[in-house]
């Protein structure tokens, strides 16, 4: 069985311009252990195909599962436990508070989740121990740079263990080394087993994944498997 399953997925909006088909019947699937980069123009359909599968918003007709669950029967209460149990975000910009220290900020979605202190500093420190940066889990956003705050963005998506990392533009806000350090670290994940669906209009971020799916007027004009080009282990941990 597929993690992500969609057939005949849509997404209308009516807008007072008139209606807008968003995402028009889509079929696809994505296999554990992908990593998959979704491109497209803007208004593509990428964006609210992203949307539509970190269950942000609901299909207006088609069908969507994720791990086994029928997504598009959900409440709102189901479709916030399943983004808190299955999904971890990264998106471009870093979304960390800057009140709090790096390690409090990775344990925030335990704090929803219900988790005991003791086992949530276990875990954050954990994730912050995955992307490198353990030696930074008392410093606040402001002390950071910005590929080291966009590592703890990426340390608080993976602590619940998600199936699914979902990253819209993660290195949009980034230099170019910096980015090709953070595409590096989701390559590592990768390999260790993580499944990751990214969003990015740069063909040379595309090119980072083993499979490559375009969007256009709403629907998918390819879907390819591709020899990515891969970042050196000692470059992404820098």
């Amino acid at each position: 069985m597929a993690l992500i399953e969609t057939r005949g997925l849509r997404r209308v909006y009516n807008l007072d311009a008139g209606r807008v088909v968003a995402l028009d019947h889509v079929d696809l699937d994505v296999e554990n252990g992908d990593f998959l980069a979704v491109m497209g123009p803007s208004g593509s359909g990428k964006s609210t195909f992203m949307n539509l599968v970190g269950c942000l918003d609901r299909p207006t007709s088609g069908h969507y599962s994720l791990g086994g669950t029928t997504v598009e029967r959900l409440d709102a209460n189901g479709l916030a436990h399943l983004r808190n149990r299955e999904i971890g975000f990264v998106f471009q910009q870093f979304n960390l508070l800057p009140r709090l220290d790096a390690l409090a900020n990775v344990e925030l979605p335990m704090i929803y989740a219900g988790i005991d202190r003791k086992h949530r500093r276990e875990r954050a420190i954990h994730a912050l121990e995955r992307v490198g940066l353990t030696d930074r889990a008392r410093h606040r956003p402001m002390q950071l740079s910005g590929g080291q705050q966009q590592r703890v963005a990426i340390a608080r998506a993976l602590v619940n263990n998600p199936s699914l990392l979902l990253a819209d533009e993660p290195t949009g806000a980034l230099d170019s080394k910096t980015a090709e350090e953070i595409l590096g670290l989701f390559q590592e994940l990768n390999r260790e087993g993580t499944t990751v669906v990214l969003v990015t209009h740069d063909a040379d971020v595309g090119r980072h994944a083993g499979r490559l799916v375009r969007f256009k007027d709403g629907r998918v004009t390819e879907d390819s498997r591709q020899t990515p080009v891969l970042v050196p282990l000692a470059e992404a941990a820098e």
